[in-house]
């Protein structure tokens, strides 16, 4: 019961353009509406990082990412989605309709669909994808508790999501949905 008034406080506040942090699979993210761009320029001062680099979107399914993506050949699609929902990012070529405070200065798009409980059920709660970017400041580690994303951002964060993380060491692996080639490990 408990966890579901955290979610639906999360959801209301994605709604009004407010920011969050959430449990991922490997450390805490900050998230917001990808389509807010204050939400997203917030994330940005908060964390002190450049616009030019772009965001990860997470979903619940294919289907939430799908406005922000070109589709890329069948066989690039299976293999992206063969590894979904999991914690592996894929990059795809830009849709127009991804903002360019998310795209950064690239024509594509950092992707995933998450298999970390809270974050699927929050993605599928909101009904669409939510930004996805480690919770510190440029330079520093990720928070890898509540109370670290409390200690670096204070108030400055609407709704913290209590929940555990997923269990990996380090930030999933980053693919070009094209090539394969791995961009991150």
């Amino acid at each position: 019961m408990a966890e579901s008034l955290h979610l639906r406080d999360a959801v209301a506040a994605l709604r009004r353009g407010g920011v969050i942090a959430y449990p991922t699979e490997a450390v805490w993210g900050l998230g917001c509406e990808p389509t807010h761009r204050a939400a997203v320029e917030h994330i940005l001062s908060l964390k002190k990082r450049e616009w030019r680099k772009g965001l990860i979107l997470i979903a619940s399914s294919f289907e939430q990412l799908e406005p922000y993506v070109l589709r890329p050949s069948n066989s690039a699609l299976r293999r992206a989605q063969a590894s979904w929902p999991g914690p592996a990012t894929w990059v795809f070529p830009a849709s127009d309709f991804a903002p360019d405070w998310i795209t950064g200065d690239q024509d594509s798009i950092a992707v995933r669909v998450t298999a970390h409980p809270l974050a699927a059920a929050l993605c599928k709660a909101y009904g669409g994808a939510v930004v996805s970017t480690s919770a510190n400041r440029q330079g520093q580690d990720p928070a890898r508790s509540a109370t670290q994303v409390r200690m670096m951002f204070g108030q400055r964060i609407d709704v913290v999501l209590p929940g555990a993380l997923g269990g990996l060491e380090r930030p999933t692996s980053i693919r070009h949905v094209t090539s394969g080639l791995i961009l991150r490990r």
